[in-house]
C-alpha cells in the first residue's frame, strides 16, 4: 500500500477543525487506512489501494471531514468551459489510445503546493495506474502552451524534445537510455514503431506518455498559475475517474476547473464529467451483510458521513470514487461511518475444532514443490479480457462475461489460467531470462450450480527461455505428480494453442486433469513474445476429487 506523507497544517485547514493526537489517531484509523506516524508538521498514512481518491492533502482531508461530520454529505465541484480543444488524431489509436484533459486555473503555487502535485501524480501512478500502464498522468503550465493541443504518434527519431531536468535536446529513442524516467518505463513502449506524443499547435512537445514531460512548456513552478492536466491509457473510463481525482484535489486548492473539448476519433468529448454517478440502496442487503437493523434514515446519516448524498432510496456517489461498484462496497462506506467499534462481539452459535481444508493443504503443497526446484509463483486475477482468453491463444473458448464491466481489460472471467501467465510474460520481457513461472487460480464455467458457475482451481506453470520446449515442460509435470505420489498416462490430442505433435492429455484414473505441451509459435506472436514457451495446465480441484 502506498505511504502518504501530509502536511498536517495543511490538512488541518482543510479539514476546517484541529483534533488533539490521540484523536486524530484514532479517528483516522477508523476512517479505513493505516496510520503510521502523527507529528506537529507531518500526518504519514498508508493508502488502501481502493481509495485513490485519498492520495492527497485535498481528498484525505474531504473524506475525514466527512467521516468527523465537520463536512458531511455529497461535495458539489463546478466546471466553467475554456473554449480550448484536444485533438486525438487518429495515430493515436493503436499505440496509447484515449486521453482526458482539463485546465485548473487561478493557483497560487508555492514550494509546498508544488509537492503536493507531485505528491499525488506519483502516488496515483503507483497505484490507480499501475505503475503508469493502466494510466499515466502529466500536469503542465497551461500559460507556456499554445493551444489547441494534439495528442498523436509518431516515430521516437522525430520527436525531438529536452527531457524533464535533462541538460539537453534529444531524441525520444535515446531518452529511453539517456533519461532514468526512460530506462524505469521504457519497457511500456518496447516494440512500437510509433511513440504517443502530446503537442502544442506550434509543434512544441509537452511531453512522450507514459514516460516523461519536457522540461520547457512540462515543468511547473511558483510562477505557475494555470496548469493543463491529461490522464491517457488505453480505457476512457480510467482516465475519466483518474482526472477527476486530480481535478477535485486542486480545486480545493483553490483553483477552478475549466473542461476542454476533446476531438476523439471523430466524436466530441467534454472533460472533465464531475457529475455524480447514482445507485440504488438495497438496505435489504446492508442490514444482512452487517447485522445490523438500520433504517432508511439512520443509513442516510451514514452515507453523508462518507461524503455521499442520498434521496428517495438513491446514492448519490462523488465523480472521484473509484471504488464504488457494488452494494457490497456501500455496505464497507456505511460499515466505516457506523464504526467498526460499535459492532457487537458475538460467539459463534457453531461449535467446532478448527481445521485447515484438505484442499487448501494440498494447494500449498503443490506450490511447494513447484517453488522447491527454482519456479516463481504468480498472484494474477480472477478477470481478464475475452480477446486474452480466446483471441490471443488462437482458440475459441466463451469465457462468462461480467455484467457491468468498467473497461475491457477485465470484462471476463477466467475460463483458463494460462493466458494470465502468458500475460505476465508480455509485461517482462524487459527483464532477464529464463522466466520460470506458476500460478493457481480459480476458473469458471457454466454448470449445474446455485450460481450457474462451477469453479475449479487450476495451476498453470510456463517455462520461457531459448531452450523451452515439451520434453523440459514434462519434466516438471512429471516431478510434481511424481512428489505427490500420483500416477497418470499420457494420450496424443490436439490444442490450437500448442504446437500439433508437441502436446499430450493428461489422465488420473481415466478423468482428463491436464494438457502439457509446447505453445504455438502463433500464440507467442500473438503476445509479442520472442522466446519459446513451452507450458501445462493442471485441474487441481479435479485431481482432488479423483484421488478422494
Amino acid at each position: 500500500m502506498p505511504t502518504v506523507t501530509l502536511n498536517r497544517k495543511t490538512f488541518e485547514k482543510l479539514v476546517g477543525k484541529k483534533l488533539n493526537d490521540a484523536t486524530l489517531k484514532d479517528r483516522i484509523s477508523y476512517l479505513g487506512t493505516d496510520l503510521e506516524n502523527v507529528t506537529a508538521d507531518k500526518i504519514i498514512v498508508e493508502i488502501f489501494p481502493n481509495r485513490p481518491d485519498m492520495l492527497s492533502e485535498q481528498g484525505f482531508a474531504r473524506a475525514f471531514a466527512s467521516f468527523i461530520g465537520a463536512k458531511k454529505g455529497f461535495r458539489e465541484y463546478s466546471v466553467k468551459k475554456s473554449g480550448q480543444k484536444v485533438i486525438v488524431e487518429q495515430s493515436a489509436k493503436n499505440v496509447r489510445p484515449y486521453t482526458a484533459c482539463a485546465i485548473v486555473k487561478g493557483i497560487k503555487f508555492d514550494d509546498e503546493k508544488i509537492r503536493e502535485v507531485i505528491q499525488i501524480q506519483e502516488k496515483l501512478h503507483v497505484t490507480y495506474g499501475r505503475n503508469r500502464k493502466k494510466a499515466a498522468v502529466g500536469i503542465y503550465p497551461f500559460e507556456r502552451i499554445t493551444p489547441p493541443i494534439r495528442f498523436l504518434a509518431m516515430k521516437p527519431s522525430e520527436i525531438i524534445f529536452r527531457p524533464l531536468e535533462y541538460p539537453t535536446e534529444i531524441n525520444a529513442m535515446q531518452m529511453l537510455s539517456k533519461h532514468p524516467a526512460g530506462r524505469e518505463y521504457g519497457h511500456l513502449l518496447n516494440g512500437m514503431e510509433k511513440f504517443p506524443v502530446f503537442l502544442d499547435s506550434t509543434g512544441k512537445v509537452l511531453s512522450v506518455p507514459p514516460i516523461i514531460n519536457s522540461h520547457d512548456i512540462g515543468k511547473i513552478t511558483e510562477a505557475t498559475t494555470d496548469v493543463f492536466i491529461e490522464c491517457s491509457g488505453f480505457d476512457y473510463s480510467v482516465q475519466a475517474t483518474c482526472l477527476n481525482i486530480i481535478v477535485t484535489a486542486l480545486s480545493d486548492m483553490g483553483g477552478t476547473v475549466y473542461s476542454v473539448e476533446i476531438d476523439m476519433y471523430g466524436k466530441n468529448i467534454t472533460s472533465p464529467d464531475l457529475s455524480p454517478s447514482f445507485m440504488c440502496l438495497d438496505l435489504a442487503y446492508i442490514n444482512k451483510r452487517l447485522g445490523l437493523s438500520l433504517k432508511e434514515s439512520e443509513a442516510k446519516e451514514l452515507l453523508s458521513r462518507m461524503g455521499h448524498g442520498y434521496s428517495n432510496g438513491k446514492i448519490t456517489i462523488p465523480p472521484y470514487r473509484a471504488d464504488i461498484l457494488h452494494q457490497a462496497d456501500i455496505a464497507t462506506d456505511i460499515a466505516i461511518a457506523y464504526g467498526y467499534e460499535n459492532f457487537p462481539e458475538k460467539i459463534s452459535k457453531i461449535h467446532s475444532i478448527a481445521g485447515e481444508d484438505k484442499f487448501e493443504v494440498f494447494k500449498r503443497r503443490a506450490a511447494e514443490i513447484l517453488a522447491s526446484i527454482g519456479m516463481i509463483e504468480c498472484k494474477t486475477y480472477h478477470l481478464s479480457s475475452k480477446d486474452s482468453q480466446s483471441k490471443l491463444m488462437d482458440c475459441d473458448i466463451s469465457p462468462l462475461p461480467l455484467a457491468n464491466s468498467l473497461n475491457e481489460e477485465y470484462s471476463v472471467l477466467l475460463a483458463w489460467a494460462l493466458p494470465s501467465l502468458m500475460d505476465v510474460l508480455k509485461k517482462n520481457k524487459h527483464n532477464e531470462y529464463p522466466q520460470n513461472i506458476f500460478s493457481i487460480n480459480t476458473v469458471f464455467k457454466k454448470g449445474n450450480s446455485e450460481t450457474g458457475v462451477i469453479e475449479n482451481d487450476r495451476l498453470a506453470c510456463i517455462l520461457c527461455n531459448e531452450i523451452s520446449d515439451y520434453t523440459r515442460i514434462r519434466q516438471i509435470f512429471d516431478y510434481l505428480l511424481r512428489m505427490l505420489g500420483i500416477e497418470y498416462t499420457v494420450n496424443q490430442t490436439n490444442h490450437s494453442s500448442f504446437i500439433p505433435g508437441r502436446v499430450a492429455r493428461i489422465s488420473v484414473k481415466g478423468k482428463d486433469v491436464a494438457y502439457v505441451g509446447e505453445i504455438s509459435p502463433q500464440v507467442i506472436s500473438n503476445w509479442e513474445l520472442s522466446m519459446p514457451v513451452a507450458a501445462f495446465e493442471l485441474n487441481l480441484t479435479e485431481l482432488f476429487d479423483v484421488l478422494n
